[in-house]
């Protein structure tokens, strides 16, 4: 006599459970290996963990090469597994010890996906440059640098420029910090800043750069119409701000107006409102313009 489980079936012809890699599995080992720098510059991958991430890469084709995730991950984001099935990308389960080797958070979302990076070179940005650029001249701090592209994609930034010895754009912190906004826009890494500045202004770019000692307050720019036209605005690092070189070759040095007590704003902050103050400018002259 056949010994049934509660569903009616017979024990022997249970659904079988997914194999789940674990961390040792060669795949997830060298996904693993992403989170070092080197291995990322090696392969020109990275990794995006968490599900508002692998949406954001998965609705760019082409990007991911494989999703990971816990079976309670893939189950609850059951959207992301068809979009990546959809794609042709892999979807392999695996175990939480997996899944903790992969993530770089200590409560892990679930969900991780092995991307391609995303570099544009600056000569193709400079074709059609965008009317609003951040770049991050030696912006070390991961999660400055990732905010800071976040904030420039909801502004409607279209490139953000990681410059001289600035953070890795694929730190998994940056890539956390930018909430999907690293798919957004087009990320250009340039050795050489005050190259990539020369190109930004012949393409027609007006150069601001942002620092607390700046001769032009940016409620007075604003006011004489200096905001309405395409602007590349440099950032310095939280801690040392902007080289002496950098800020002469600026057309101006803005500071932002501080009302209240406070002796700064941070990088994070300081990039919102200038970024904010000539999307506005920006928008205001093509209404004007039709």
């Amino acid at each position: 006599m056949s010994v049934h489980s509660r569903e009616g079936r017979p024990d022997h012809v249970r659904a079988a459970e997914p194999v789940c890699f674990t961390a040792r599995t060669p795949r997830v080992v060298r996904a693993r290996r992403l989170h070092r720098r080197r291995e990322r510059d090696a392969t020109g991958r990275f990794l995006a963990e968490g599900p508002q991430a692998v949406r954001e890469a998965l609705a760019v084709p082409g990007v991911v090469r494989e999703l990971f995730g816990t079976p309670a991950g893939l189950a609850r984001h059951a959207d992301l597994v068809a979009a990546a099935r959809s794609a042709g990308v892999p979807v392999s389960p695996v175990t939480d010890d997996g899944m903790a080797a992969l993530a770089e958070t200590v409560t892990p979302q679930g969900v991780i996906a092995v991307c391609d990076q995303r570099d544009v070179p600056l000569e193709r940005l400079l074709r059609r440059p965008p009317r609003l650029v951040a770049v991050l001249a030696e912006v070390r701090d991961p999660g400055n640098a990732g905010t800071v592209l976040r904030t420039a994609d909801a502004a409607g930034a279209g490139a953000v420029i990681f410059g001289g010895d600035a953070v890795d754009p694929y730190n998994g912190k940056c890539v956390r910090a930018s909430a999907g906004s690293l798919f957004h826009v087009d990320i250009v890494r340039a050795r050489d800043v005050a190259a990539a500045i020369a190109g930004l202004r012949a393409a027609g770019l007006t150069i601001f750069a942002a620092t607390g000692y700046g001769e032009t307050d940016l409620d007075d720019l604003a006011d004489a119409g200096g905001l309405a036209r395409p602007t590349a605005w440099i950032f310095g690092s939280e801690a040392h701000g902007l080289p002496a070189e950098l800020m002469a070759v600026a057309d101006a040095r803005v500071r932002v107006p501080l009302y209240g007590r406070a002796e700064s704003l941070n990088l994070a902050a300081a990039a919102a409102v200038c970024l904010y103050a000539s999307a506005r400018a920006l928008r205001e002259k093509s209404r004007e313009t039709g």
